[in-house]
């Protein structure tokens, strides 16, 4: 069965197609991504401009046009914080369904965090005991954690790198009193999830998902000769700081980083740095599957009980 997922995320729209069957491991076969950075259209009430819902459009159209190219049998489109944020975001999505005649599904931050884990849960499988799994996206940062396919707590922050460089960064480098108030903001969020997390520090695994948690160990592995695959806590301390001080132009030039994660790499080391602090965790690992695997085994999850 050929499976496209659709993400139509804070930063990018991301067609993922996949071929599998019942009990079968998610084989990608084609990809097609677009970055958007749908935060950045945001007006003062909240509701994203009129651009910004032109080109989405434009985006969105685009992916469903590749996912009949490559003859996608079920189409699986979601929307993460960007549209679930937005004031508007319930008529574009109705539109949306009504114009390319989808069926556009609205994640909650809490459903991202679940899907993720059980992603995370099948690539490392049950030997790996209790899992605690962090993913940081453009507009939000999810934390989970248990022992079976569900996790025992799941939560969401208005974490995401995309977010907090919109609203902290400015300059170039950037302005150390932004930096400043990011890192307390970002303190003062954590503070609020920190009672419910505390008593799971005892997991047996620490993972991390995300493009930017991969960027991250793979900076990790250039600069202080680790193997690209984990985070360790002593590291990113020292890699938040070195990003920081570079400036945008300095950043484009690494390894793997866009000129849009340039922008949003810096917030991201900073968040992970906070969590990895506040959690006591002294290493991450990468995890390569993240939330559109999880969406790929629910789905086929459901079909099997069907």
């Amino acid at each position: 069965m050929r499976l496209g997922v659709l993400d139509v995320g804070s930063n990018t729209i991301h067609l993922q197609v996949v071929d599998t069957h019942m009990g079968a491991r998610p084989n990608p076969t084609f990809n097609y991504k677009e970055e958007l950075r749908l935060t950045e259209f945001l007006d003062s009430k909240n509701e994203i401009s009129a651009e910004g819902i032109g080109l989405l459009r434009r985006s969105i159209g685009n992916a469903v046009l590749q996912a009949r190219t490559v003859q996608v049998k079920e189409f699986l489109p979601f929307a993460t914080s960007a549209l679930r944020e937005a004031s508007n975001g319930e008529k574009i999505i109705a539109d949306l369904n009504k114009e390319f005649k989808i069926d556009l599904q609205v994640l909650s931050g809490d459903e991202e965090a679940k899907l993720t884990f059980l992603a995370a849960r099948r690539w490392f499988g049950w030997s790996s005991g209790r899992l605690l799994v962090i993913d940081i996206g453009g507009g939000s940062l999810e934390i989970a954690v248990g022992v079976d396919e569900s996790p025992e707590v799941a939560t969401s922050l208005p974490l995401g790198a995309s977010r907090l460089t919109q609203k902290f960064l400015n300059g170039n480098p950037y302005i150390q009193k932004g930096i400043n108030e990011m890192r307390e903001h970002i303190e003062s969020q954590l503070e609020a999830v920190l009672p419910a997390l505390v008593k799971h520090q005892d997991s047996d695994r620490s993972i991390a998902t995300s493009k930017t948690l991969r960027t991250l160990a793979r900076l990790s592995g250039d600069w202080f000769d680790t193997n690209g695959a984990v985070i360790r806590f002593d590291v990113i301390r020292k890699i938040a700081t070195r990003l920081a001080d570079m400036t945008h132009e300095e950043r484009t030039k690494l390894p793997g980083v866009s000129s849009n994660r340039a922008k949003q790499i810096v917030a991201g080391a900073f968040v992970t740095e906070s969590v990895m602090r506040n959690l006591d965790l002294r290493e991450l690992e990468i995890c390569p599957w993240a939330l559109r695997e999880g969406i790929v085994l629910r789905y086929m999850d459901w079909m099997e009980k069907g």
